[in-house]
């Protein structure tokens, strides 16, 4: 059976954002999994039933290390003769494709589930556009995760190949089956809120992810407080770590989330279907993705969401169908739209009565897998 040896920088990539599509791949291919060896890599190892290779890969531009796994990688890929060697993620998209051309792989794609130097700049910014037409040309092909990222690529000449989007944009979909409302019982939604405080009656707005502030917490935080001034059958849930080193929060935010009786910070949930499923409204106003799961598993457990107007987010949601879109770093823009669902019941029904349907017309897992494994195939007959 041929080959196709699948690389992301870190495993936990390959462990949570191809769930289930590795094991489906193998069906047709002899699939490889590599990354550095760790929990998540032994995750893929035995949920997805294939073969796994430790080659420590890391997220810092660290040339030593970097030049390691580059020799590990064209060693390996000279070992296996794969058909097809395709990345995910910046460092392992690099690393692989030069490796990949120097050890003669026939296809050798790269999926850009986001772009850094966009949102970088001076010395930065040009060093990460360069490195990035240097993977280019070292692929064969490039998948943008979606067609935002696809917008960015050509708006900065970072290659003359075809862009190809697979379906409707996403690494992987979404598990429909796994996020359905109708897997969390009333009586957990009951016991969860009580738990966290939460009456019946409460409107409770909810987000999911990293507590910084390239996510929009600090204009999400300072549109919340205000609206819970005005009334008290308000609550905003955050579900997910704080990173202080990386991206800290302002010190007026970090207050108000010690102290505002309204705010409710539960940090990083392994299952997030039950704080979801409690919620009303999910807010994601963060400043850039690539194409953002969350708002999928948002919408797929029948939430309206309001988003900020970028890559991904703005491609899932249709503005008056099942969300509304704002300017980023818009506090007032974020008030409003939390204030408008709040108090108009018609449109925030009509919102949430299309959320779940327009999910599964468009992202669910199989269509995604399927597309992915039609477009290898004709890449494989065109080799």
């Amino acid at each position: 059976m041929k080959k196709l040896i699948r690389t992301a920088t870190v495993s936990v990539s390959l462990d949570i954002l191809l769930k289930g599509q590795l094991a489906f791949l193998n069906d047709h291919y002899q699939v490889l999994a590599v990354s550095g060896q760790d929990v998540h890599l032994e995750n893929v190892k035995n949920r997805e039933k294939v073969l796994t290779v430790d080659v420590p890969m890391y997220r810092t531009i660290s040339p030593f290390k970097d030049f390691v796994s580059l020799v590990r990688l064209y060693l390996l890929f000279k070992k296996e003769q794969p058909l097809i060697v395709h990345s995910i993620t910046p460092k392992a998209g690099l690393l692989s494709m030069c490796a990949a051309y120097f050890a003669r792989v026939p296809i050798r794609i790269h999926t850009f589930t986001g772009l850094l130097f966009p949102h970088k700049e001076g010395f930065l910014h040009h060093l990460l556009l360069f490195l990035d037409k240097v993977l280019c040309r070292f692929a064969t092909h490039i998948f943008p995760e979606g067609e935002g990222v696809k917008k960015d690529l050509l708006a900065f000449k970072v290659t003359r190949k075809p862009l190809q989007v697979i379906a409707n944009g996403n690494v992987n979909g979404i598990d429909l089956d796994y996020f359905n409302p109708t897997t969390v019982s009333v009586q957990d939604c009951e016991q969860l809120r009580t738990s966290l405080g939460i009456a019946s009656t409460d409107f409770v707005f909810v987000f999911v992810g990293r507590l910084v502030t390239d996510k929009g917490i600090n204009e999400l935080v300072a549109a919340f407080t205000k609206l819970a001034s005005q009334h008290s059958a308000v609550k905003l849930l955050l579900v997910g770590p704080f990173e202080s080193e990386l991206d800290p929060l302002l010190p007026e935010t970090l207050q108000l989330l010690a102290t505002h009786k309204s705010i409710i910070s539960v940090g990083f949930q392994d299952d997030i279907r039950p704080y979801l499923a409690v919620s009303d409204v999910f807010v994601f106003p963060s400043y850039r993705e690539g194409f953002p799961n969350v708002v999928l598993q948002a919408g797929a457990m029948e939430l309206p969401c309001i988003v900020t107007d970028i890559s991904g987010s703005n491609e899932i949601i249709i503005p008056n169908e099942n969300g509304i879109i704002l300017p980023i770093k818009n506090e007032i823009a974020i008030f409003d739209a939390m204030h408008l669902l709040y108090y108009d019941k018609d449109l925030f029904q009509k919102l949430q009565s299309k959320s779940r349907v327009n999910i599964v017309s468009r992202f669910q897992q199989e269509l995604v897998w399927n597309n992915l494994l039609q477009e290898y195939k004709r890449l494989e007959n065109n080799v």
